[in-house]
């Protein structure tokens, strides 16, 4: 583990947010979300023994990490998945079919309400639910 890392697992916020983790050319290498960022950027770090080979590959490449500090899960969760389709890292597994969460949607406007499931969220008067 390089200084700069040891430096910014000494000063990880403890609220939710976006991790960026970038290789020694500033290039993005994963992208992660977590509910407490100093919980889940320090796990990496520790017990190394014990991580899948993909992981070990992964903290041996990494020589910068970035935080992003979000206000809710949510928010982490739709920006994690935002950075990921604008740079695809190496070490993140892309959906199949590139596209977005599905979330249910509830038709609160109309007479007899139907659920059904939809990948963009519109300004229908409708209730969205996931991802």
């Amino acid at each position: 583990m390089n200084e700069s890392i040891a430096k910014t697992l000494a000063v990880l916020p403890d609220k939710p947010g976006v991790y960026i983790m970038r290789d020694e050319h500033g290039k993005i290498i994963y992208v992660g979300k977590a509910v407490v960022l100093k919980n889940r950027v320090r796990s990496y770090f520790r017990n190394l023994a014990s991580h899948t080979v993909k992981v070990k590959a992964l903290v041996a490449k990494v020589a910068e990490i970035e935080t992003i500090v979000t206000d809710s899960e949510v928010e982490a969760l739709i920006l994690e998945c935002n950075l990921i389709k604008k740079h695809r890292p190496r070490y993140n597994i892309m959906l199949k079919d590139d596209k977005t969460f599905p979330y249910l949607k509830v038709t609160l406007q109309e007479d007899f309400p139907r659920i059904y499931v939809t990948r963009r969220q519109l300004r229908d008067g409708a209730k969205y639910y996931g991802p």
